[in-house]
């Protein structure tokens, strides 16, 4: 099998298996947390505590109820990152990037089944210590994974990583738009 055909399988593999964690928790939380006490894992600190009707909006709820935006951006996203892995080089170097960037396409995605079959996202992690906004594990997967990349972006890629990665990226949409004489 190609080098590049078996990093794709791979990485539709971990994207099915983030996926598929994602959606068995928000299900265990649906059967035990719904109508039910919230379980304290560090008193005072963590627990799981099911929201009540849900997150129809964006992180920390902003923009509620605008479901249909919700799924086209989560819905453009997932195919913008499926198309930079599928071209990103066969190097091992980015390897991190591309690993990240399967991360936050699984929780992209996560959220977006909860969004198009239930109308709102199950959120069910909630941090009482600083009384953070209630989330869960797609969210981590977006947002932790969107950080280490920023990181990685700033400060371990070069020059030359990005012009390769430009290459990688833009020759197919060359091709795609050029004009055939």
């Amino acid at each position: 099998m190609r080098t590049h055909t078996k990093r794709c399988l791979l990485y539709l593999i971990l994207f099915v298996i983030l996926t598929v964690i994602d959606r068995l928790t928000k299900n265990w939380a649906v059967i035990r947390l719904l109508d039910n006490e919230a379980i304290p894992l560090i008193p005072g600190v963590l627990e799981l505590f099911y929201l009540p009707n849900g997150n129809t909006g964006a992180a920390f709820g902003i923009l509620s109820g605008h479901r249909v935006l919700f799924l086209v951006i989560a819905f453009i996203v997932v195919a913008a990152i499926i198309y930079l892995l599928w071209n990103m080089p066969d190097d091992k170097k980015y390897g991190p990037v591309a690993t990240l960037l399967v991360f936050i396409a699984a929780g992209g995605a996560g959220n977006m089944i909860d969004r198009f079959f239930n109308g709102y996202v199950v959120d069910f992690i909630y941090i009482s210590a600083i009384n953070f906004p209630i989330f869960n594990v797609a969210d981590m997967y977006v947002s932790v994974c969107t950080v280490i990349l920023a990181l990685i972006v700033l400060f371990k890629l070069k020059e030359d990583d990005y012009n390769t990665l430009e290459t990688a990226f833009s020759r197919p949409l060359s091709r795609l738009f050029s004009k055939k004489k």
